[in-house]
């Protein structure tokens, strides 16, 4: 009878990771517009964004591509599950000690994620707007010495 109840109580922890597991990654899914290739140009060239799948979170990396060719590594992304709450962490080399910076998930509505981080310096929200297969609108807002700043980036899938 114990043998039993052993097996069963490990069948039953068993399930539940995986099950855990399974909801963590349909989670995720909001986020899957996301994945793939991001361009936008600008008049020193581009901005890149790319996206990827990893256990339990998205990653992604950020990049500027100057006209003359060269790629600039500006900040490593992750969404992830923090604390209960989908949280976007940015990487800036050389900024916070090269420590991540996080912003928790307060709105996802109407295909708008907003990631909030009151006590940063800025920005103080992080926010992507899916605008379909071949759109995306990202953008960063917040106050700088009291005047608030919102900077836009309008990004294109690329193949």
């Amino acid at each position: 009878m114990k043998r039993i109840s052993k097996y069963l109580m490990l069948l039953i922890f068993g399930i539940a990771i995986h099950l855990t597991a399974t909801a963590q990654t349909n989670k995720l899914k909001q986020f899957s517009f996301l994945l793939g290739n991001w361009e936008m140009s600008t008049p020193k060239g581009k901005i890149t964004e790319t996206w990827y799948q990893n256990k339990g979170s998205l990653n992604g990396k950020s990049y500027r591509h100057t006209l003359n060719g060269d790629s600039i590594l500006l900040e490593t992304l992750v969404i992830k599950k923090i604390d209960g709450f989908y949280t976007y962490c940015s990487t800036v080399k050389g900024q916070n000690d090269n420590m991540a910076v996080n912003f928790k998930l307060i709105s996802d509505k109407d295909s708008t994620y907003i990631f909030e981080n009151a006590a940063h310096d800025f920005p103080q929200q992080i926010v992507y707007q899916n605008r379909g297969k071949t759109m995306l609108l990202a953008w960063i807002e917040g106050k700088i010495k009291g005047k608030n700043r919102k900077s836009e980036f309008h990004y294109q899938r690329r193949h």
